[in-house]
């Protein structure tokens, strides 16, 4: 895998991908007109992690027909802001879909598949998940 950032003005920059896929990132403080490298870091766990409970609950017959993650962080006072605590919270939607199931999905995420969140949590990062299920 493999990855291009090219510096396109300002704060802004272009990310390329070795699979043809483009994202601006924009570092200015006020007026951003993209998401900065951190937001990135926060969609990438979002993804990532949001990934894995759809496909897990495919997998277990579940019949889901949504699901948003929606994502809180918390960032160090000083230089580097790295992030200190990530909450991830679920909401999975379908019919008939099985709280167990559902929690058994966000778990193997976190603790077994979810490459960004296995890797930000060795970092020591401190990630947490909840989740709710809605009736379609």
């Amino acid at each position: 895998m493999q990855a291009q950032v090219k510096w396109v003005g300002d704060y802004r920059f272009l990310g390329l991908t070795d699979s043809n896929h483009s994202v601006v990132m924009d570092a200015k403080s006020d007026d951003k007109s993209a998401p900065s490298p951190m937001e990135m870091v926060l969609m990438g766990v979002g993804g990532c992690s949001s990934v894995d409970v759809v496909r897990i609950l495919r997998k277990s017959r579940q019949s889901v027909s949504d699901c948003k993650v929606e994502i809180k962080a918390e960032r160090a006072d000083s230089v580097p802001a790295v992030y200190t605590r990530i909450h991830l919270h679920f909401v999975v939607t379908g019919r008939d879909l099985k709280e167990s199931q559902v929690k058994r999905a966000i778990d193997l995420s976190a603790d077994k598949y979810c490459s960004v969140s296995i890797m930000l949590g060795k970092g020591g990062v401190e990630i947490s998940h909840s989740y709710e299920v809605v009736e379609a």
